[in-house]
């Protein structure tokens, strides 16, 4: 293979603060973050996506597998502090943070399953495999 024809490719990690995608309603926060994923990057967002959007986007991506050449989905994963070791006034805090920045202290990770080979998570750590 020649140096011409030969294309490096690298990982690119898409850093997005949550404050990009919070005036979007649902549709659009999806379309925004399969829009990257589909350039080959993988998305790291500060904050959750609500349940029902996690659910949205990957319907949306089992529709697209098979339709867009080489998409064979995504992997998704978040993390976020666990409050149940917290005492009384721990979870009292943890709450009151949580309503007043909405899901921004979770971080949530979603790739191309062409790239993001696997990811494990459990309660003290995420692993991501890439390919």
């Amino acid at each position: 293979m020649s140096k011409k024809n030969k294309k490096l490719r690298g990982l690119t990690l898409h850093f997005m603060p949550y404050s990009e995608i919070a005036r979007l309603n649902s549709v659009e926060r999806i379309k925004k973050l399969l829009k990257i994923v589909l350039s080959h990057k993988v998305v790291v967002l500060q904050g959750k996506l609500r349940p029902e959007e996690e659910t949205r986007l990957i319907e949306d991506t089992m529709i697209m597998i098979g339709n867009i050449k080489g998409f064979k989905g995504v992997e998704l994963a978040v993390i976020a502090q666990d409050s149940s070791s917290l005492g009384f006034m721990g979870k009292f805090k943890f709450g009151l943070a949580k309503a007043l920045t909405g899901q921004q202290n979770a971080l949530t990770i979603i790739g191309p399953a062409t790239i993001v080979k696997e990811m494990k998570k459990n309660p003290k750590k995420l692993e991501i495999m890439m390919r």
